[in-house]
């Protein structure tokens, strides 16, 4: 037989059988699907991790009660009985550094309104409380105005600066310099403007409000509050050393003796980025348990439907081989068959996968990226399943009795 003439049986077998090669199919699917997704949008993550999650400045770690990620309940027990770091603490700690590395402190609240007059920002802006540091810290620039000054934390003073997407809502012709707003019922000076820095996972950077820690903390309080300190060295050769000294300093500060651990959290842009990999690590292990569970029932399904398909077709076969087919003609015909039936569902897994994953993307402004890898690895298995699943089937079919077969009904 020729292999056009066994594509075609095969394409009118599936089709004889609608129903039972959908269900095949759809399975195939989406045990495929579910694994190129995954790692369709691990793939852009990870593309995009240098400066999604590049939120520290550069030579900088930060310092807090908290750690940057914890989905452990114990864990989050644990870090919540912490004593908090208050802002005399923050303040000592400083001290203590002295000029040995740039220090910023800020803590923050969400879902606050900006007023001017008659216009007002969507309740999702963020108020951040930090001090003349803070833009070398987070890599911002000062695009118009003045940044906070040392005198402004000193005598909490109420100015601010805006961020881009808080200025173009509620100073779209207007300059910003020098006005006055209102958040959460308290006036504030304009004194200067943030660069716009975009997006960071489909969640502005330019959505916020910077004023002085000290007037954050008078109108909401130094009561259960943490402050997050970041710690900046002049180089990167130099950041080990001000790592350890940040340590100790706040080892000291925090009346800690040598036996204790450290009661607060100390990481960095390569802290971070280590932790989203070994999320994104599990992320990939469960894709690929349900894929595998998902492409199992669909092996099964795949074999069931060869050997309806060798039934139904017993006749048909019984007068192949009084023609003179051999019992390697019929397996391969029935073995192309069954991979035809399965790269179809894997074909299709890893368009919707690959489309649904750079639609994710796309939408949290990642850069798309395609996982060639796990795709070729997909056709690859769906392939290895329908030759798996389907050569029982063939082999049942190329061993057929012909004049049995004749007789079939």
């Amino acid at each position: 037989m020729r292999t056009a003439e066994i594509f075609r049986m095969a394409f009118s077998s599936l089709g004889a059988n609608k129903l039972r090669s959908a269900l095949t199919l759809v399975g195939m699917s989406i045990g495929v699907f579910s694994i190129i997704f995954v790692m369709t949008l691990i793939n852009a993550m990870r593309s995009s991790i240098e400066s999604g999650l590049n939120v520290l400045g550069a030579n900088s770690f930060e310092i807090s009660k908290w750690p940057p990620i914890s989905f452990s309940h114990d864990a989050w027990m644990k870090y919540r009985n912490r004593r908090d770091i208050t802002y005399s603490i923050a303040t000592r700690f400083k001290e203590q550094l002295g000029d040995a590395a740039r220090v910023n402190v800020v803590m923050g609240r969400g879902g606050l309104t900006v007023i001017y007059r008659d216009r007002k920002t969507n309740p999702n802006v963020g108020l951040l409380g930090t001090d003349e540091n803070y833009i070398t810290a987070f890599n911002y620039d000062v695009a118009a105005g003045r940044n906070i000054g040392p005198d402004d934390v000193e005598y909490g003073r109420p100015v601010c600066l805006l961020g881009a997407d808080v200025v173009q809502k509620i100073f779209p012709n207007d300059e910003p310099l020098g006005k006055l707003i209102r958040i959460g019922g308290q006036n504030y000076t304009v004194v200067g403007v943030l660069a716009s820095k975009g997006t960071s996972f489909g969640s502005s950077q330019d959505n916020r409000v910077l004023t002085p820690v000290t007037r954050w903390l008078a109108i909401y309080g130094r009561s259960f509050r943490s402050i997050a300190i970041n710690v900046q060295a002049f180089s990167q050769a130099e950041l080990p050393a001000t790592q350890e000294k940040a340590i100790g300093a706040m080892r000291l500060v925090r009346g800690l003796h040598p036996e204790d651990p450290n009661d607060f959290e100390v990481f960095s842009n390569e802290s971070l980025i280590e932790a989203f990999n070994q999320i994104a690590d599990v992320v990939a292990i469960g894709a690929l348990i349900i894929s595998a569970i998902a492409l199992l029932a669909s092996g099964i399904g795949v074999m069931n439907i060869m050997l309806v398909s060798v039934t139904e077709r017993t006749k048909e076969i019984g007068v192949r081989k009084s023609i003179g087919a051999k019992k390697r003609n019929i397996l391969v015909q029935f073995l192309i068959e069954a991979v035809v039936l399965a790269l179809i569902g894997g074909v299709v897994g890893v368009v919707v996968g690959v489309g649904g994953g750079d639609i994710v993307a796309s939408v949290m402004n990642m850069q798309i990226a395609t996982p060639w890898l796990w795709t070729g690895i997909g056709l690859l298995v769906c392939g290895g399943i329908g030759i798996i699943f389907g050569l029982y089937p063939a082999w049942k079919a190329a061993s057929l009795d012909p004049i049995e077969a004749l007789r079939y009904e």
